[in-house]
């Protein structure tokens, strides 16, 4: 795991490693048409954190401003072959970092049922108890107040 670095992505070209992780992950994985993966989100004003084995792509996640002081976490995607390595909280935390250096303070997540333990680990509350579809999975709001 000393292999694995982690990058702050706001340029095309780091953005691109992003964009690679969630093509294998998700549109490749699960069929995800890549105009549902991509959406008006993405873009200049979308902050990105990739981590990176000796400078390969291997798990992103985005976040942007949903209103003054809040940002929305979203994206989460680990390829695979990288699950079971704990490189979900890693990315999480390293997000955690960026949103608090920028001031904000409230982050939510749109986290899928099955992945709510994940996010209740890394102090996320569930925001209400419904369950809602999002593409094919069952999703559930959760939300994190950052400690200042």
């Amino acid at each position: 795991m000393e292999t694995i670095k982690v990058m702050r992505a706001e340029e095309e070209w780091q953005r691109a490693g992003a964009y690679s992780v969630r093509i294998q992950g998700m549109n490749r994985q699960y069929h995800i048409p890549l105009r549902d993966e991509f959406d008006e989100h993405d873009g200049d004003a979308c902050k990105y954190i990739i981590l990176l084995d000796d400078e390969y792509p291997v798990a992103t996640c985005r976040f942007y401003e949903m209103s003054p002081g809040c940002v929305k976490i979203g994206r989460v995607v680990v390829l695979p072959e990288y699950r079971e390595m704990h490189l979900g909280s890693r990315m999480i935390g390293e997000a955690e970092k960026w949103i608090a250096e920028l001031g904000y303070r409230e982050i939510s997540i749109d986290s899928r049922v099955s992945a709510v333990g994940f996010y209740e680990k890394l102090g996320y509350s569930r925001a209400d108890q419904e369950v809602f579809m999002s593409w094919n999975f069952e999703c559930m709001r959760m939300y994190k107040v950052l400690s200042s």
